[in-house]
């Protein structure tokens, strides 16, 4: 199981529900962790009785809240000794550096650091990783109206402390009214809509996709945004 974490004090679960879609249609069956401390998918993600930790299914990938580890879920799936989880990709949102431990996130197929530029977001979401005693490779996914480059060099000032090695690449993600609108009608329907977004975001959501499954070409990924468009 490929375990890819989204790290930050930025709300990430709009998008990794998103992202959980793409690769669900690209055939890939898929366990979305809300490991957070505000647990945002327990309203926005539709349960009939939730409680305190809890798997349900969503769009036809699962959804868990309220787990601090895999150990966890293995007991509440009442899995024996031994047995993994039946997942080919996890997506874990990860808000507290305690988790990040629990997750054993060092050693991730890919960790994604998500933020805002302002102070909340950055600072905090660099918090997570303040206990790092060995260096990390992240990539940086930043939400942003200007997309400026110094935006980015005062991320990189800021995480200049901490045991930080950023990807070349950065992925950014417009913050247009419109895609915030887009998103809040999907929350109100309890569905995953991508029309109504702008073709920015849904390029940069296609781009994590694609170095998610790392063998789907960017064209492949397209016609399954075309399909999923059309079937909303």
């Amino acid at each position: 199981m490929k375990k890819i974490g989204f790290i930050g004090a930025f709300d990430k679960t709009d998008l990794i529900i998103q992202i959980a879609k793409i690769l669900t249609v690209m055939g890939k069956k898929v366990l979305v962790i809300d490991s957070t401390i505000n647990q945002k998918a327990k309203y926005i993600v539709p349960v009939i009785n939730p409680t305190k930790t809890y798997i349900t299914e969503f769009e036809e990938f699962d959804v868990a809240v309220g787990f601090h580890d895999f150990d966890e879920m293995k007991y509440y799936l009442s899995l024996a000794d031994g047995e993994t989880l039946d997942y080919d990709i996890a997506l874990i949102d990860i808000d507290n550096s305690d988790v990040f431990k629990n997750f054993n996130m060092k050693d991730a197929d890919k960790n994604y650091f998500v933020t805002s530029f302002d102070l909340f977001s950055l600072k905090k979401g660099l918090e997570i990783l303040s206990g790092l005693s060995e260096m990390i490779h992240m990539t940086k996914v930043l939400f942003s109206k200007t997309m400026s480059r110094e935006e980015d060099d005062y991320l990189n000032f800021l995480s200049s402390e901490y045991k930080i090695d950023w990807d070349e690449i950065k992925i950014y993600f417009p913050f247009e009214l419109g895609d915030q609108t887009a998103i809040i009608e999907s929350q109100r329907v309890s569905k995953i809509k991508f029309k109504s977004l702008s073709n920015e975001y849904k390029e940069s959501l296609l781009y994590i996709a694609e170095q998610i499954i790392e063998n789907a070409s960017i064209n492949e990924l397209k016609r399954v945004m075309r399909n999923i468009e059309k079937g909303a």
